[in-house]
């Protein structure tokens, strides 16, 4: 199974588990989590919520695209990308990557090459908003596109 789903409610972990065991199956010796968090890393006034925004569809288009770049690259049993968009407080999960395969290695690189494109390639905007009540966009990250670039070189 390769799915993508972005969702406004919390992303409940519990759930994915049931769902994550039907579909990683029996044949899968590897199944890889990546968990990501809202968390407070500004400098000065602390973060108490970011504000995530995309298009519906196309996000999704774009992280199937994703999904299948990374099927075509490993061999994956099945992958899932779990998103979260709205309003999301500090310490919540925005973002589950999973993956599953024969054997370790692939369920690794696949899963890590996933969220680098997330990072990169997804229709996201990204909006930190501060205790003082000010807000700031958030702007792409040089090091985020430099971990994306490692997989172009063995596209």
């Amino acid at each position: 199974m390769f799915s993508v789903r972005i969702q406004t409610t919390p992303i409940a972990l519990a759930e994915l588990d049931a769902e994550s065991i039907k579909w990683s199956g029996h044949d899968s010796g590897a199944a890889l989590r990546f968990v990501g968090r809202v968390r407070n890393d500004a400098r000065a006034a602390p973060i108490t919520h970011l504000v995530l925004d995309h298009f519906p569809g196309v996000a999704e288009a774009e992280i199937e695209k994703i999904l299948a770049s990374a099927r075509d690259r490993w061999a994956l049993q099945g992958a899932q990308v779990v998103h979260r968009v709205g309003k999301i407080p500090v310490g919540e999960i925005i973002v589950v990557v999973e993956t599953a395969s024969a054997h370790r290695n692939d369920a690794y690189e696949a899963n890590a090459f996933i969220m680098d494109y997330l990072k990169t390639r997804a229709p996201f905007w990204k909006q930190e908003c501060f205790a003082d009540g000010s807000a700031r966009w958030v702007e792409a990250r040089a090091r985020d596109q430099v971990a994306a670039r490692r997989w172009e070189k063995t596209e």
